[in-house]
C-alpha cells in the first residue's frame, strides 16, 4: 500500500476521535506491510494529557511485538507530533514517521532549533493528505466555537 493508502486508515482513526468530541488525531503503525496498530486522541475519555493518538498507537505496538523498539515500523499520524510524542517516538526508535497536517503551534519544530527530537535513524514525511488532515482539525475548531 502507498503513504496516502495508509494515511486514509489513520484518518479512520481521527474521524472516530472527531465523532467523540475528541481533538480528531488518529495514528497506525504498520510493519512489513500489515497494520499492527491503530489509535485515536482518547485525552477526554481517559482524562489523560498524554493519552495522544501517536502515544497510544505506539503502546499498542509494542505490546503486540513484546517489543520496547519499532525500528522496522513506519508511524502514520494525521497530525505532526507534539513534542511529548515526539520524545515517545525517540525512544522506541521507529523506523519512519509519516504525517498528515503541519501543526504550526504545538509541533515539535516549535520548541527545537535545526535538531530534530527524533531518533538519528528515523526517516521523517510530513504533508501526506495534508489537506484532508487539516480539514478535519479545522471542522472539529469550528464546531467548539
Amino acid at each position: 500500500m502507498s503513504d496516502e493508502q495508509y494515511m486514509k486508515l489513520a484518518l479512520a482513526e481521527a474521524q472516530k476521535a472527531f465523532n467523540k468530541e475528541e481533538v480528531p488525531v488518529g495514528a497506525i503503525v504498520v510493519m512489513n506491510n500489515t497494520v499492527i496498530a491503530k489509535a485515536h486522541n482518547q485525552v477526554e475519555l481517559l482524562k489523560d494529557s498524554t493519552a495522544h493518538a501517536e502515544i497510544l498507537a505506539i503502546t499498542t505496538a509494542f505490546q503486540f511485538l513484546g517489543s520496547k523498539y519499532l525500528p522496522e515500523a513506519t508511524l502514520y499520524v494525521t497530525l505532526e507530533p507534539c513534542l511529548m510524542c515526539s520524545g515517545a517516538l525517540y525512544w522506541s526508535k521507529i523506523g519512519r514517521i509519516v504525517f498528515g497536517a503541519f501543526d504550526e503551534k504545538n509541533s515539535y519544530r516549535r520548541c527545537t532549533d535545526t535538531n530534530t527530537p527524533f531518533h538519528p535513524k528515523t526517516e521523517i514525511t510530513g504533508g501526506v493528505m495534508e489537506t484532508e488532515c487539516a480539514e478535519l482539525m479545522k471542522t472539529f475548531f469550528q464546531r467548539l466555537r
